[in-house]
């Protein structure tokens, strides 16, 4: 369903505590990896949207006894009944992992490993996102993986898995998990090299269920040796990138205040708020604390007067690579040229984001200059309001809902349903802060 999403000139402050839905990338691997355990596992606000509903559906299609306690919209608890490395079922269907590239990354790297075939499958979108930057790697390892051009629907055939030392040309959390966990299914040690940075949920959550996992010189290593995955129990912090539209907001709508509460703080995703506070943001840090192995803190974030900045480099870029739509919003209202290079990525995502964002932006006023690898944008800039579309674009999407905040109009944002891929309470939740913007 393809709702419409109306968002009105901010007229008053955002103010308000707020919680976020979990973390995505965590509640991906949970399923995945305590469907792999010997034992039930208990995992604790799972967020429930579009992506991760899709990998639900998929490991109960592969056999998998997963029971939801439906809290909130944007909270469940589940109970997943493992059915260890060896127990997952052939399924009488395609798995369809729908929009979700991390779904179908790291279930290719799982399915590489199992005795029966499996067929992996999604929606056009992800139809047209690149798969051979798993592929490689896989077949390296032995695995079977035939797809055409490089992109799903992707066939996978039975065969034995080996061990492998591979060096990623790039940062890719993606990349790093589909190897590592294929190397559950190896003989023999596996071992990846990161040239910066990458997402690290998978090998804490790993370490955590008693797989031993090493990190040295840029080296991620699983040691050879037998496998068993135990069951565990997991509260899934909130989730960063969805935090970042809220606190964005706040930075940027005058007289605001926000608090999110219980956020994830891992430090290979916290690559947004060193950028904001290089361009002056004022944010505040509190309550830090450990859940399942992964930081959770409490974030304020007021509206402040912002400069430019150069965003580029592997560390930076990849530590904040899904929240570059958002800050572009921040840059439009910052003053001087902001420039982001290192991106190219952002081509690749659910649409060319380089493209559609700017094209986008453009309608509310906004010049932003494309360059192949990021943008530059020069602020800070009265935007007006448009009519927008998200490109079934979930990111896209909200980040156009705040920017429509500090225009001088009403902006009307198209296809916005796609919101809920990972953020199913983000018109509420920014209603609760004040926010003016309804369905239409």
């Amino acid at each position: 369903m393809k709702k419409s999403l109306r968002i009105y000139p901010q007229k008053t402050p955002l103010r308000g505590t707020i919680r976020v839905p979990g973390d995505k990338s965590i509640s991906h691997r949970a399923i995945m990896l305590a469907a792999l355990a010997d034992g039930t596992s208990h995992i604790i606000d799972w967020l429930p949207a579009g992506d991760t509903l899709a990998t639900l559906a998929i490991f109960r299609a592969l056999g998998v006894s997963i029971t939801a306690e439906e809290k909130n919209s944007q909270q469940w608890d589940l109970h997943i009944e493992g059915r260890g490395l060896h127990g997952l079922q052939r399924p009488s269907s395609p798995l369809d992992s729908r929009n979700s590239g991390t779904c179908m990354r790291l279930l290719t790297g799982i399915m590489a490993g199992q005795p029966f075939p499996s067929l992996l499958d999604g929606s056009e979108q992800l139809r047209k996102r690149p798969m051979s930057r798993i592929i490689t790697p896989l077949a390296a390892m032995g695995a079977q993986i035939t797809a055409e051009n490089g992109r799903a629907p992707m066939q996978i055939t039975p065969s034995p898995l080996h061990g492998t030392r591979y060096e990623m040309p790039m940062a890719s959390g993606q990349v790093k998990s589909a190897i590592l966990l294929a190397g559950l299914y190896a003989e023999g040690e596996t071992a990846v090299y990161q040239p910066a940075p990458a997402r690290d949920h998978t090998e804490r959550m790993l370490s955590a269920m008693g797989i031993p996992i090493t990190t040295a010189d840029g080296w991620v290593t699983m040691g050879a040796g037998e496998r068993h995955l135990s069951p565990f129990t997991l509260m899934v912090p909130g989730d960063i990138s969805s935090a970042a539209f809220p606190l964005v907001a706040a930075a940027v709508v005058p007289h605001s205040q926000v608090s999110v509460e219980g956020v994830g703080y891992n430090e290979t995703r916290t690559g947004l708020l060193d950028i904001l506070d290089e361009m002056g943001a004022a944010f505040t840090v509190k309550n830090e604390r450990v859940t399942g192995g992964e930081a959770a803190v409490d974030l304020t974030t007021v509206f402040s007067e912002m400069h430019s900045s150069d965003v580029g480099g592997g560390d930076t870029v990849v530590r904040a690579i899904d929240e570059f739509p958002i800050w572009a919003v921040a840059a439009s209202q910052a003053a001087g040229r902001s420039q982001l290079s290192d991106a190219a990525e952002l081509r690749v995502k659910e649409v060319d984001r380089i493209s559609r964002l700017a094209g986008e932006l453009r309608k509310l006023g906004l010049s932003m200059d494309e360059k192949p690898d990021g943008f530059a944008i020069d602020g800070p800039v009265r935007l007006h309001g448009a009519e927008v579309d998200s490109h079934d674009d979930h990111r896209l999407g909200m980040a156009l809902a705040v920017a429509g905040l500090v225009a001088n109009s009403p902006t009307t944002v198209h296809d916005a349903a796609c919101i809920a891929d990972s953020f199913p309470a983000f018109v509420d939740t920014m209603r609760d802060l004040g926010a003016r913007m309804e369905w239409v």
